[in-house]
Order: structure tokens, then C-alpha cells, then sequence
């Protein structure tokens, strides 16, 4: 209550200027906006039959939609340098009853995210400290965890950036090093093998999209950035490079150095691969550089959603006490807003949040395709610090792959999951066989609390670690 009220109080008090965020932050930030390393994109081999397929598709993929995103962001983002991001965009575009459509769900759909990572956090401590996969243990270290998250964030913009950065180097470094240590042993006729008949479409694509999204998340934070008409284009371009070579050189070590069937390679399997490549070191490293890149994830994610809704409260969306700042520059009741909303969230399942986070991403994508393609037309004088270096039939050309992409990888998997969950729910229950060992699943819980698995992967059907309550009529 102590620490509740000094914060509330805060706001009470004029804010002091918070140092802006400058490029090698904010690069961080968008790292793991979208990102966090490679921390389950090892199931892209597996779904993929292969290297072959895996490696193809992080080279080929954020040609037609990583970067026709970032492109549009930089383009927006500089447009509108305030916070808030794409509500801004949207608003401007088809008026504020779409903007607060577009603000409202993809703050719901961050929420629901950042929801995911103090979880993901204790899965992996749990292999080496058992006493996580009790309730006991696991649901006050949950919130402690988020609690100690949300406090850094209210310090400021600028500590969260820096934070970023370090977990950042921490995170990548032994993936610099099994990459080194791999190269004696490297043989590249390995990469391209690929069995199509264990190939499963599904569960490769998502595995491609949902470690390439979300690039559009740090444009609400646009309005503490310094000079963000010179700063936004090149942390973009930064954050591609970064994101793209964090997946794919311990994507060529791996796959090249070991001698492993495709059907091994799942969630967390890095650290085998460390293992097998420089020793349990470099496996205790991997695990350890896994567990606190979500922390970065989460730090990234609460930024973004906070900002958005002070962006929103400034522009009358909002009740003005959303845009009210602590004596650190930090949205204070955003901050706590979205804290809260991460605590209440967790009761959902890890299928049921990626399957709708999908949904909600690929429909809030579509409108800022929209809204960058009816700005070229509508307002052909706005100031554009940085323009897409394309007329308004390239800009539209540009946009073309992605849309059609999103609706057809991502609209028909939620609604034919919606259909089998109304159909599960008719049930008395189900029960699928749990990974974790027997005498710990009395104690594990259904929701996030007790799921072991990657946050920026699709779980495979064949390795679902769920066990639901039976549901009484």
C-alpha cells in the first residue's frame, strides 16, 4: 500500500523532464518488441522437416514482411512523432471511433502478451529448481516478479532502454560464442536437408510470423525519443539486422555443427545444442540468458502499452488521469493499469493467448497497411522527415504481400480454434498427458502458471503440455 500511494503521489507532483531514449536503446527496445534472440525458433526446424526450410524462411520471410513493417513504421512514426504510435496513425487516416478501435485491442493484445513472460521466466528455472512447479513457490515469485518489473518501468524510459541493452548483450553473447566454437565442426551440407513428408505447414509458418511481428510496438513510445525523425529509421534498420542475424547464426551453428535428427529440435533445444557444442558451460548460459531475456520482453512490452495509453488520454480518448506523469516522467496509472491487467490475465492458457494475440495482430496490421496507404493519398503534404522511397502505386505495392498473408495465415486458425473450444466446452473434460513429471502435475495448474513453453512459438499438437479442469454442467 506504501509503495501504491507513493506512486499515486507522484503524479500529484510536477514531473521532471525524463531523459530521452537515443538509438542503441531504443534499437534494444525494438529487439524485444519483436524478438528477445532465439529462444523458440528451434521448433521452425522441426515443423520445417529440417534446416532447409528454416533457414530459407528467416531469409526470406522479412523481405516481404519484416520489412515493408518497418518501413511503414519509420515512414508513420516520424510523421507523428508523439507518443501513442499507430492510434495517431489510424485516427488520422479513418477518424478517432477506428483509432481507439485500433488502441484498445492492440493494448489488450500487450497485455495478454507481457502476461506470458514472468511465466516463461520460472519455466526455465524450474528444471534446475524443481520447487517452481509447485503454487506455493510459483505464485509469489509471479508477483514479486511483476511487481519488481512494473517498479522499474515507472523509473523511467531511460533505465528500461539501458536495461534492455544489457540483457541484450547478455542474452546474445553465448550465441556469439557457440557460433565460433561451432565452426570447425560446421558441415554445410547439412543446411539443406529437408524431409517434406515431415514438413508441418502450419506449425512452420506460425513459427515464421511470430518471431518476425511486431515491429509497429516501439512507434508508441515515439514521443520520448530523441530526434526521432533521424533516430526511428536507423533503430529500425538496426533492430532488422539484430533480429534477423540473432536467428540465424545459432540457426547455421546448430544445424551445421550437430548431428541431431529435425525431430529433436524443439522448444528450449539451444541449450542442448550448447551443450553438445561447448560443454554444460555454455548450456548454463543458454538457459540462463533465456530465463532473463524474458525479462527484457516483459520491460519492452509494458513501455510500449503504457505509453500508448498516455498517448491515448492526450489525445481525448482516455480520462486525462491516464496521461499524468510521476516525478520520473513514467505514466504512473498506465503503468499500473497494465500491471494489473498482466495479473488478471494469467488464468488464460498459452494456445488461447497466441492463438488470439494472431488474430489481433494480423487485424490491427491490416488498418495501419490501410491507414499508410490512404495517408499517401489523403494528406500527400504531410511532413514526412522520413518517406518510403515510393510513389503512392509502390507504397500500395509494398503493402500487398503482408495483408493477404495475415488474413489467410492468421483470421481462419482463430476462428476454426474458437469453433473447437465451443466444442470442448460441451464437454465434462479432457484430460492430455502432461510432460511434467507425475508426482508434480497434482500441484500444476491449468493456466499460465504451470506451461512450459516458448512465448514466441506455436506449441506442436504432438508435444501439448496441458491438463484442463474438468468443467462441471
Amino acid at each position: 500500500m506504501g509503495e501504491e500511494e507513493g506512486m499515486s503521489s507522484d503524479c500529484q507532483k510536477p514531473a521532471k523532464t525524463s531523459p530521452k531514449l537515443t538509438l542503441l536503446p531504443l534499437i534494444a527496445l525494438i529487439f524485444y518488441e519483436v524478438s528477445g534472440g532465439p529462444f523458440g525458433v528451434e521448433d521452425s526446424v522441426k515443423s520445417g522437416g529440417g534446416p532447409l526450410l528454416s533457414l530459407l524462411g528467416f531469409l526470406i520471410f522479412p523481405l516481404f514482411w519484416s520489412i515493408p513493417e518497418a518501413l511503414v513504421t519509420a515512414e508513420l512514426a516520424t510523421s507523428f512523432p508523439e507518443n501513442g504510435g499507430y492510434v495517431l496513425w489510424i485516427s488520422s487516416a479513418f477518424g478517432p471511433f477506428w483509432g481507439f478501435q485500433e488502441g484498445f485491442w492492440k493494448w489488450f493484445s500487450g497485455v495478454m502478451d507481457n502476461a506470458l513472460y514472468p511465466v516463461l521466466f520460472l519455466d526455465y528455472l524450474k528444471h534446475s529448481f524443481p520447487i517452481f512447479n509447485r503454487l506455493i513457490a510459483r505464485v509469489p515469485t509471479l508477483l514479486g516478479i511483476t511487481a519488481s518489473l512494473t517498479y522499474l518501468n515507472y523509473r523511467g524510459l531511460h533505465i528500461v532502454g539501458f536495461s534492455a541493452v544489457s540483457l541484450a548483450a547478455f542474452s546474445l553473447l553465448p550465441f556469439a560464442v557457440m557460433g565460433i566454437l561451432s565452426i570447425p565442426r560446421i558441415q554445410p551440407a547439412k543446411w539443406v536437408a529437408v524431409d517434406f513428408r515431415k514438413v508441418d505447414w502450419r506449425g512452420y509458418f506460425n513459427s515464421m510470423f511470430w518471431n518476425l511481428n511486431y515491429w509497429d510496438k516501439a512507434s508508441t513510445l515515439a514521443g520520448e525519443v530523441e530526434n526521432p525523425s533521424k533516430t526511428f529509421p536507423k533503430a529500425l534498420f538496426g533492430a532488422v539486422v539484430l533480429v534477423v542475424g540473432s536467428y540465424l547464426i545459432p540457426l547455421l551453428a546448430g544445424t551445421g555443427a550437430v548431428n541431431t535428427p529435425a525431430s529433436d529440435w524443439s522448444d528450449g533445444y539451444f541449450a542442448e545444442v550448447g551443450f553438445l557444442i561447448g560443454g554444460a558451460w555454455l548450456r548454463w548460459w543458454i538457459q540462463a540468458a533465456a530465463a532473463m531475456s524474458n525479462m527484457g520482453l516483459f520491460e519492452a512490452e509494458m513501455s510500449s502499452d503504457a505509453f500508448q495509453l498516455l498517448g491515448m488520454s492526450e489525445m481525448g480518448m482516455l480520462p486525462t488521469i491516464f496521461a499524468q506523469r510521476s516525478k520520473y516522467g513514467t505514466p504512473t496509472i498506465s503503468i499500473l493499469c497494465s500491471a494489473t491487467g498482466v495479473v488478471f490475465l494469467s488464468w488464460m492458457t498459452f494456445q488461447e493467448i497466441l492463438e488470439f494475440l494472431n488474430f489481433l495482430y494480423s487485424i490491427g496490421m491490416i488498418l495501419e497497411f490501410a491507414a499508410f496507404i490512404r495517408l499517401r493519398i489523403k494528406k500527400p503534404d504531410l511532413h514526412r522527415p522520413y518517406r518510403v522511397p515510393l510513389q503512392t502505386f509502390g507504397a500500395t505495392m509494398l503493402c500487398v504481400p503482408p495483408n493477404p498473408t495475415a488474413c489467410a495465415r492468421h483470421v481462419p486458425g482463430f476462428c476454426k480454434d474458437i469453433i473447437s473450444k465451443r466444442n470442448d466446452d460441451n464437454q465434462v473434460g479432457h484430460f492430455v498427458e502432461s510432460k511434467l513429471p507425475q508426482e508434480d502435475t497434482d500441484d500444476a495448474t491449468v493456466t499460465l502458471l504451470s506451461e512450459s513453453a516458448s512465448s514466441k512459438t506455436q506449441q506442436d499438437p504432438s508435444l501439448v503440455v496441458v491438463e484442463e479442469v474438468l468443467k462441471l454442467e
